[in-house]
């Protein structure tokens, strides 16, 4: 029987952030010594550390908040494709692997898994792109970077196209040590209420072998 893949960048103090986005932070404010029973630990984050989930508001002052999605989309089959040849995820691009249908696709590409360093630069999903995906059925789409648009856009074609499409976004997936295929995949967000983004444990485990 196959173990649960954990796909997460683990949260911790080193963890790269987007540049002057809130870092990572733990902390034991409280300790047993100073309570005489507990430690209790403290978070300071930003909202999109680590591996993460977008909420339309992140892009869209009208869009919908984190606990205002669908928790759904984030669990079911999912496939992994690595298009890690390709300088950006396009319908061309796309093609090459002959997917029939997937509701939630996780794409593996060039960026190596290195949480501790921030990338200057990510392979973008491009507007026919998220078309394309959803003429597959895709409900979910994850990437293996930071964002699915290119680092320094302002205008995040994909964010929007993707959007468009009723595709939610999943970003940071780590996923060099996977190997393509089917999936079931967990990756629920915190129930935020004003969330615009949220942290995920995103898990996986091929198809069939429970």
């Amino acid at each position: 029987m196959s173990k649960w893949i954990d796909i997460s960048q683990v949260l911790n103090n080193k963890l790269a952030h987007w540049p002057e986005d809130e870092p990572f932070h733990y902390d034991t404010p409280v300790t047993k010594e100073m309570s005489g029973s507990v430690n209790i630990g403290r978070i300071t984050t930003s909202a999109h550390i680590g591996t993460h989930v977008d909420a339309p508001f992140h892009f869209l002052n009208d869009g919908k908040r984190i606990f205002d999605l669908d928790i759904e989309r984030y669990i079911g089959p999912c496939k992994v494709i690595d298009l890690s040849d390709f300088d950006e995820i396009s319908e061309e691009a796309l093609k090459t692997k002959k997917i029939e249908y997937a509701e939630r696709l996780l794409i593996k590409t060039v960026l190596p898994n290195k949480p501790e360093r921030f990338p200057e630069e990510v392979t973008a999903i491009t507007a026919d792109g998220a078309a394309y995906m959803k003429s597959l059925g895709v409900k979910l789409a994850g990437v293996d970077t930071p964002s699915v648009d290119s680092i320094s856009s302002k205008d995040l074609t994909a964010h929007h196209a993707l959007y468009r499409h009723d595709i939610y976004i999943l970003e940071n997936v780590m996923l060099d040590q996977v190997e393509e295929g089917d999936y079931e995949l967990i990756a629920l967000p915190l129930a935020l209420e004003e969330g615009d983004g949220s942290p995920v444990r995103a898990v996986i485990k091929p198809i069939g072998e429970w």
